[in-house]
This record gives structure tokens, C-alpha cells and sequence, in this order.
């Protein structure tokens, strides 16, 4: 789920930081130390205005909705990719990896903040000013990066949209095979019916309005979680017939899935901007890692008893294999569809707002609310088009986890820490740099394995 701030990590095109600063020295964000004209360190936090600052237990609750979205429901299908001895070790890697990753991008901003006596910066800001007071051959790619980011971003919400798509598109389905059995359409027919209320739905360009929505949509998720792990425990069979081990062909599918479904690294930034003790966002225990700690324990509990209990059954999402002829699994479907409806327009405002912000100079005055409202529809259309045309679910799952949020999640942050310590601070024997580049060979591996999967799965 995204949290409605999260649109503070997005400036429009025409915003952008003065050239002409740039960072003599870049240290560490722990030990930097920038001095103004009265002899003071520059402190951040000290110069934020947040009119509405939440306190430590709201941002943990903001960090688990953002991480705690449908992607758990698929836990079960990585881990039967992965069998349940990896799954489960793989997850509480790949969990500190995605954990790592998200304090790199907070420690670099704080560093950054207070070498240009900033407040604070989102997450393409960030990209921009590492690039900006970088290596010198790379400063001239600095709006290169800001825009290549929120257009990574742009893509990784509608690549969710999309997911959201099929999910509705199969909920319903079941729903109508089980009520009128004589009554057959095909899954893309079901995804198509889905323009019309999304495009209304899109339509509530208001914040305000929208946090109702994100509110209900938790808890048609956790009663649809409760309900699933009623089904799971529920004569639970015994591991024999469970692999504990992979298939190494399938193994990308569990790596870009886990990814998909852990990532939240677009929230990130802007949960922290608005802390009312943003100090308390890292370190030990720190909001970071108390919500990320819940995140894994949820997700690998998920998907080892999920896989336990169906086996080599398992669908997309763990929603499609209740049993229909149970009320509770009824329920279950009417509460994911309600559920996932509820967060589309959500999901699909950061998107909007992103390539608004790109469009709106270029619009005509007096034709601006057309052109928006067209521009969402054509949107929403993308998602359908793709979702119908594509109407299974784990490789749309894949394939949005490999290209985006190994990149945004994992790739990027570690880019972005290395330059920003290349100059004089990679550490002893410049382990930093060695670190980083076994994130970015694992994000790139990530990547290249899950889109080829997921493409000979869609091609198959």
C-alpha cells in the first residue's frame, strides 16, 4: 500500500536544485559536518516545516502499510518456487538486502541535505544532487537521473496497477463460475469490465478524499490474510510431499516475487521527511528496522505454511485456491476485490501526479482539466490493456519485480552510495564499494533471469 505522503518524493520538471552548488568534500552522512557563515553545523531535521509531523508508532504503521500490500498474497507461490528450506532463507536475505538498501538512500539524503543546507530531498532529488556533486564526468547527467527515476517510479506503480488488474480479473471470475456455472468468460474479459469503474475511480485527484480509501483497503487486507490462514491450518498435511529445496529454473520467479512484494523503497523518503524525531527512522531498533523485522516475519510465515498446505496447486495468489464452496472463502474473494479496488487509485495517483507534473507546462490553460482527465483514462486503459493481454499473474508479478524494483529497491541505492563516497570515503580497502557492487550484480542478475522467465512463461 502507498502512503499518501509519498508525493512529497516528487518535484516537477521545472523544479531544480542550483547547479552552481556543489560539495567540495562528501563524508559520511553520520560524521559530516557542514558549517554556515556563524560557525554552526547545518542540522536538517532542525529546518523541516511539517505542519502535521507523525510520531514514531505513526510512521511504523505508514513503513508496514506501504511494505504489507497484496504481494504477500503471492508469498506461497515464491515459496514453492523456492522450496521451504531456501524460501525461507532466501526471504530473510533478501529482506536485510531490500532493509540495507533503504537506509543507504536515507543516510545519503541526510548527508546531502547537509552539505547544501536543504531540509530534506526525495528520492529523485537525491539521485539528482549525487550525480550533480559526484565524480565530474557524471555531474552533467544529474536531470539525466532525476528524470530516469521518476520515470522508474512512474512505471513501478502502473506495473502494480497492472498486477491489481489480473487479481480483480480472477476474484471475479471465480466468483461467477461459482454462482452461475453456465455463465463463461475468459479472464481478460472479466479485467476489460474494469475501465470503466477505474476510470471513475481515478478520477478523486484529491489526497483528502483518497485516505479513506487506503484506510479500508487494510482492513479488507488483514481480514482477507486472517481468513487465508484460517484455510492454511485447517488440516494441515505434513511436509513429505514439499520441496525443500528449488527448482533452479524457477528460482527467478521467487527472487523478482519476494522483491515485488517486500519493496516499499518509493515510501521510504517521504514516511521519514515527515517524522516528528526523524533521528529515529534508522539505527537499532529504529522505525526501519522494527517494521522490516514484521514485514519478513509475516511474509516467510505466509509463505511456508501456504506451501505447505497446497503444494505444487498454487495460484498467483493464495486468494484463488480457497475453496468456493466455503462462505469464508466467498468472503474472502468479495474482500480482495473491494480491497484492491480501494488502493488502484492510490497506487495509480503517484503515477499520475509524476507524469502530470511533465504534461501540465505543456497544456493549454483553458484545456488543462481535459487533457488530465484524458491522460488518466489513457492510464487506466494501459493498466487493462495489459492486464487482459496479460492475464497471468505471477509473471506480471515477475516481470514488475525484476525490472523495477530490483532496480529502484536495490541497483539505485547502491549506485547512489558509491558515488556519493567515491571521492574519499569507501572505507578500509574500500569495502563500501565491494558491498555495492555485489548488490548491483545481484539486482542486475535479478533483473535479466526475471525477465527472462517471466517472457518464455508469457511466450509458453
Amino acid at each position: 500500500m502507498v502512503h499518501l505522503n509519498i508525493l512529497n518524493n516528487f518535484q516537477p520538471p521545472s523544479i531544480n536544485l542550483n547547479k552552481r552548488q556543489s560539495i567540495s568534500s562528501i563524508e559520511t552522512a553520520d560524521n559530516k559536518t557542514n558549517e554556515d557563515a556563524t560557525g554552526n553545523s547545518y542540522n536538517p531535521f532542525e529546518h523541516r516545516d511539517v505542519k502535521h509531523p507523525n510520531s514514531d508508532v505513526r510512521s511504523l504503521a505508514n513503513l508496514l502499510k506501504s511494505s504489507l500490500g497484496s504481494g504477500i498474497l503471492a508469498m506461497p507461490l515464491a515459496f514453492k518456487c523456492a522450496g521451504l528450506v531456501t524460501g525461507t532463507i532466501g526471504t530473510i536475505i533478501i529482506g536485510y538486502i531490500c532493509t540495507h538498501c533503504a537506509q543507504i538512500l536515507v543516510k545519503v539524503s541526510h548527508g546531502l541535505c547537509k552539505s547544501i543546507k536543504k531540509p530534506s530531498l526525495g528520492y529523485a532529488e537525491t539521485c539528482e544532487q549525487v550525480f550533480l556533486n559526484g565524480p565530474k564526468p557524471l555531474r552533467k547527467y544529474s536531470t539525466l537521473a532525476r528524470h530516469a527515476t521518476d520515470s522508474a517510479l512512474t512505471f513501478t506503480y502502473l506495473g502494480a496497477c497492472c498486477v491489481y488488474v489480473v487479481l480483480i480479473g480472477n476474484s471475479v471470475e471465480q466468483l461467477v463460475e461459482n454462482s452461475f456455472p453456465s455463465f463463461d468468460l475468459d479472464t481478460p474479459m472479466y479485467c476489460g469490465m474494469l475501465l470503466v469503474p477505474f476510470s471513475l475511480l481515478v478520477q478523486i485527484n484529491n489526497l483528502k478524499y483518497l485516505a479513506p480509501f487506503s484506510a479500508l483497503a487494510n482492513v479488507f487486507l488483514i481480514c482477507v490474510c486472517g481468513i487465508s490462514f484460517y484455510f492454511i491450518f485447517d488440516d494441515m498435511p505434513s511436509l513429505e510431499n514439499r520441496n525443500l529445496f528449488p527448482d533452479i529454473k524457477a528460482l527467478p520467479l521467487f527472487i523478482s516475487t519476494v522483491i515485488f512484494a517486500m519493496e516499499g523503497i518509493g515510501v521510504v523518503m517521504p514516511i521519514e521527511n515527515e517524522m516528528a524525531k526523524p533521528s529515529h527512522f534508522l539505527g537499532c531498533p529504529g522505525v526501519l528496522n522494527i517494521s522490516m523485522s514484521i514485514v519478513v516475519f509475516l511474509y516467510a510465515s505466509l509463505g511456508f505454511f501456504g506451501y505447505v498446505k497446497y503444494g505444487d496447486d498454487l495460484f498467483g495468489s493464495i486468494t484463488l485456491n480457497l475453496q468456493m464452496d466455503s462462505v469464508a472463502a466467498q468472503v474472502a474473494k468479495i474482500f480482495i476485490i473491494i480491497a484492491i479496488l480501494f488502493t488502484y487509485p492510490i497506487q495509480f495517483y503517484v503515477s499520475a501526479d509524476i507524469t502530470w507534473k511533465y504534461v501540465e507546462p505543456l497544456a493549454k490553460k483553458n484545456c488543462k482539466k481535459i487533457i488530465k482527465i484524458a491522460l488518466l483514462t489513457i492510464g487506466v486503459l494501459f493498466t487493462v490493456c495489459i492486464g487482459a493481454a496479460l492475464p497471468k499473474i505471477d509473471a506480471i508479478i515477475e516481470l514488475v519485480g525484476a525490472i523495477f524494483y530490483s532496480t529502484l529497491g536495490l541497483f539505485v541505492p547502491a549506485l547512489i552510495e558509491t558515488l556519493y563516497k567515491w571521492e574519499n570515503d569507501l572505507g578500509r580497502l574500500k569495502w563500501i564499494l565491494w558491498k555495492n557492487i555485489l548488490i548491483m550484480i545481484f539486482a542486475s542478475v535479478a533483473l535479466v533471469c526475471g525477465v527472462t522467465h517471466a517472457i518464455s512463461e508469457i511466450m509458453a
